[in-house]
């Protein structure tokens, strides 16, 4: 079968987001370094220039606090990050802001939570903000807010912010610079053996199985979270590239189309957007266990979760609320909004539908998810 997408399409890539990692960004002291800003900021104002829509995801604020306050090991506890965090935003903000002022190009700052993706209102709020910013030529410079954040509502990594944000605004690529030229068939910095891996069609498990662990002091990333960030974007329909950024000058070759880093193809059928919010964005209220029969109703017969289906759930939810659909052996294969609240859901589950009205007093649906609310994770 024909590829989808080769790197040479990239050229007409026109919405880009960008993720530049913490130990893109600094010196292995913590500290900053500025010719790459300086380069990269020069190289993003000309791919505006050049009718280029550009997002950027920055990490970098807890590693340049950390420089700051003269910090050696990376902060464990949550409060201590968030005072990092707190002293490097300013600190990195006023950076990209001189830099790209010196190119005259102006930069908005967009700090996110996992809340703010969570929430469908506050997702549709951010994507006409991103989308407004980008009307009027302006870069849009995105960074978990490490401040506020706190362990139940981070995202944890920026690669899989930076592929939440290409699927919020609809991106044509996603490109994820890091300290390794792309995905390798061993890890580079261990065996100069390895090669890298220019393309991968699919994210098998053996894929999965080459991305190590990681992180350095100064990051939270690894090649795993980028092997995730492929999947959120694949599924979103975005191509996505990783590619070494020591040298910003890498962007324009891959925006022109050149054989650079690892290529991630995108699924040919990608998720509506609705679908995508409830794959990857939603916040999780509870989870759902189905028997044999609803589970092979919903994967092979596309049909929606009636409460006969239900053999048990797992927290207090309302209706509306966003849950893990899994087989009986607690397999997920479903994410999905539902219906009923924990509460109702409990009376009616195991019976049949044209029961609820007896059990519940009133009947609104005949569903607990409906197909149209629900997405596949097999």
């Amino acid at each position: 079968m024909a590829l989808l997408i080769s790197k040479n399409d990239l050229a007409h890539a026109k919405r880009i987001v960008i993720k530049v990692g913490t130990s893109t960004l600094t010196h292995k002291t913590g500290k900053l370094d500025l010719k790459l800003i300086d380069k990269l900021a020069c190289t993003l104002t000309n791919a505006v220039n050049r009718g280029k829509e550009v997002i950027l995801v920055t990490s970098g604020a807890v590693g340049v606090g950390m420089g700051r306050l003269g910090m050696r090991e990376k902060p464990k506890s949550i409060p201590e990050k968030q005072a990092a965090a707190a002293v490097g935003q300013g600190i990195l903000l006023q950076m990209y802001e001189k830099m790209f002022g010196e190119y005259g190009q102006t930069v908005a700052q967009v700090l996110l939570t996992r809340g703010d993706i969570g929430d469908r209102k506050r997702y549709l709020n951010a994507r006409n903000t991103l989308n407004t910013l980008l009307s009027m030529g302006i870069i849009p410079i995105i960074n978990e807010n490490d401040t506020v954040a706190w362990e139940e509502i981070r995202f944890g990594d920026n690669d899989t912010l930076a592929a939440l944000v290409g699927g919020l605004i609809d991106a044509d690529l996603l490109i994820l610079m890091s300290d390794i030229a792309g995905l390798c068939d061993g890890n580079p910095k261990e065996n100069k053996e390895a090669k890298l891996i220019p393309l991968i069609e699919e994210i098998t498990p053996e894929i999965e199985a080459l991305a190590g662990g990681a992180g350095t002091r100064w990051g939270s990333g690894g090649m795993l979270t980028k092997i995730h960030a492929a999947k959120i974007a694949g599924d979103s329909g975005i191509p996505m590239v990783i590619a070494q950024g020591e040298n910003p000058a890498v962007l324009d070759e891959i925006m022109d189309g050149k054989d650079v880093g690892t290529l991630f193809v995108p699924k040919e059928y990608k998720l509506q957007h609705r679908k995508r919010w409830i794959a990857y964005g939603a916040e999780l209220q509870g989870t759902l266990w189905v028997d044999k029969g609803a589970e092979e109703a919903i994967v092979a017969l596309g049909k929606s979760l009636l409460p006969i289906g239900v053999v048990g759930f797992e927290g207090n939810f309302d209706p509306g609320a966003t849950v893990s659909v899994q087989s009986a052996d607690h397999k997920e294969f479903a994410r999905g909004i539902v219906d009923y609240g924990s509460k109702d859901l409990g009376m009616i589950m195991g019976h049949k539908s044209r029961e609820i009205e007896t059990i519940l007093g009133y009947k609104e649906y005949d569903y607990v998810i409906h197909r149209n609310n629900m997405v596949l994770k097999v």
